[in-house]
């Protein structure tokens, strides 16, 4: 498999700041927001956010992480086990304004499972998404992102992968090419 970078790690810092202060004009003091992280990796785009957003001085913001694997259209047709992750939603979502977040939108499926898992939660005054890569070509259902970082075109069987910092490492998106 070939490997390319797609957003280096500046780009992935200067698209977290653009979708932080996307976020703060339109909730502008977020009291009436909460921020859910679609496990797995949508929650480590949650927790850069949150750094973020904490310095620009919003300290108390909701959020929440949903777990969707019972609620996908598709989890009965995997022949492995499926590894469920843990749904930490300590707030209701009932009267407020909701905004899912993932890392890659592919086929919008997990975005679909999210919307019907949240009504466990109760019923939202609204719903919008942010994504830090839209592999819009790509879609089976008509889901689009309310917040971008990129669009990226990828072939069927490419995977867009996304890489968070750790101690060693830089948060970069890099695809891996299909080479068959």
């Amino acid at each position: 498999m070939a490997i390319k970078v797609l957003l280096s790690e500046k780009k992935v810092n200067i698209i977290l700041r653009r979708l932080c202060h996307q976020l703060i004009e339109r909730h502008l003091d977020f009291s009436n927001v909460v921020l859910i992280g679609l496990q797995p990796r949508g929650t480590n785009l949650l927790k850069q956010l949150l750094i973020l957003l904490k310095k620009e001085g919003l300290n108390s913001i909701k959020f929440g992480k949903l777990d969707t694997t019972f609620f996908r259209d598709d989890f009965r047709r995997n022949h492995q086990p499926l590894n469920a992750r843990t749904t930490e939603m300590n707030e209701t979502v009932e009267g407020k304004n909701v905004v899912l977040i993932d890392d890659v939108l592919f086929t919008g499926r997990s975005i679909r499972a999210a919307l019907t898992a949240i009504d466990t939660y109760g019923r939202p005054k609204s719903i919008e998404l942010l994504v830090l890569v839209d592999r819009r070509f790509s879609r089976h259902l008509p889901i689009q992102p309310d917040y971008l970082g990129a669009q990226i075109d990828a072939l069927q069987g490419d995977k867009v992968k996304v890489v968070w910092s750790k101690s060693s490492q830089k948060s970069i998106v890099y695809l891996e090419k299909n080479n068959e």
